[in-house]
């Protein structure tokens, strides 16, 4: 279905850089990204985990390197994905460099716990040579010494104060290959740092709200967190940090990218709760239908509605929808159109029917 003219975004304009084969700002595609949990030296491990995070969708998949170990494993890796790699460096700057002679599209360093000037100039050098980009990852948790004495505590001003110093230092160095991150496990506090930010730069930026939790309460913050930014034009890479699987990272980030009709992936089930005048068990319909239809790729609208109420409202402006109607009255819509009445044993293998045979349709 199209998008309704009241949910254009209209992005802020940034610069666009290149992170391996991906663009990443000015009128390039909003990126989903993740980053593995394996110990990147256990090299099939970690190569299934980006594989993984891949077929989900994943376009950046970050790899940390706390050692030389890892950084030597991380050319294998690369060799044998298909896909940009990001090394996450903390603490020691060689390990960037490593990285870099490795073969990662990017680099991220956290300025706050990088070491001296020298040793970010080091990194970029690194960078330059072997054609990596860079993110400027500033965390509320981990700010320079001289900032959070300055500010006593983490603030929005203190985190934009990191960036903007290392923003400094990266283009003194006639480097701009590289995206901002300004990130804080709280939702206020990491939206007005970036608000900020983005009134005085125009590099893009890279969207999370650190630390956020489990996989329930962590998508409930990083949806608000995250989906608030885009609602303004900002950001132009997400990544949903969970306590979970990585593969939910790639899921929710969807989510919240369809939620605002800015990029879909697979198919979007519009649902009602359920109630009392629910024609067929609903609920569990959902689930079964969520499990059936999770190999699709395509973008597609899918509305499950359990009574007439809101059914034929919300079929109207979806590729296949399903009102309920009591036993052999549920109406069955194809693009917003009345299709067929069914009955409540049939209709799971009824949708699916059509949803695949719509998605042949759309990728004719």
């Amino acid at each position: 279905m199209q998008i309704r003219p009241h949910r254009i975004i209209n992005r802020r304009k940034t610069k666009k850089i290149k992170v391996g084969k991906v663009f990443i700002g000015g009128d390039s595609t909003i990126s989903v990204q993740s980053m593995t949990n394996t110990i990147t030296s256990d090299e099939v491990s970690t190569i299934n985990q980006v594989n993984q995070l891949k077929e989900v969708g994943a376009d950046l998949v970050r790899i940390s390197c706390p050692d030389q170990d890892s950084t030597k494993a991380l050319k294998n890796i690369i060799k044998k994905t298909d896909i940009p790699i990001i090394a996450d460096i903390h603490f020691h700057y060689k390990r960037a460099i490593e990285a870099a002679k490795s073969g990662a599209s990017c680099l991220r360093i956290n300025p706050g716990n990088i070491g001296s000037n020298e040793r970010v100039k080091d990194v970029i050098k690194a960078a330059k040579d072997y054609d990596c980009a860079i993110r400027i990852g500033v965390n509320a948790g981990s700010l320079e010494k001289k900032i959070l004495e300055k500010y006593k505590e983490p603030c929005p001003e203190a985190l934009v104060e990191s960036a903007t110093y290392n923003i400094k230092l990266l283009e003194d160095n006639d480097f701009f290959n590289f995206k901002i991150s300004v990130k804080s496990s709280d939702v206020f506090l990491a939206v007005k740092a970036y608000e900020l930010l983005s009134k005085s730069y125009d590099y893009p930026l890279h969207l999370g709200i650190t630390e956020a939790g489990g996989l329930f309460p962590g998508s409930i913050k990083s949806s608000i967190g995250i989906g608030s930014l885009l609602m303004r034009g900002i950001g132009d890479t997400i990544r949903v940090s969970l306590s979970a699987d990585p593969i939910e990272e790639i899921k929710a980030g969807y989510e919240i990218l369809g939620s605002l009709g800015i990029r879909s992936r697979g198919v979007q089930i519009i649902s009602c709760p359920s109630c009392a005048r629910q024609a067929f068990p609903v609920i569990e319909t959902v689930k079964i239908l969520e499990n059936k239809l999770s190999h699709i790729k395509k973008p597609l609208t899918l509305s499950i509605i359990g009574c007439v109420v809101n059914g034929p409202g919300e079929a109207s402006q979806t590729d296949v929808g399903l009102t309920g109607g009591g036993e052999g009255s549920n109406l069955l819509y194809l693009s917003g159109i009345p299709h067929e009445k069914i009955a409540s044993n049939s209709l799971i293998d009824k949708v699916v029917e059509l949803v695949e045979a719509k998605v042949k349709e759309l990728k004719n």
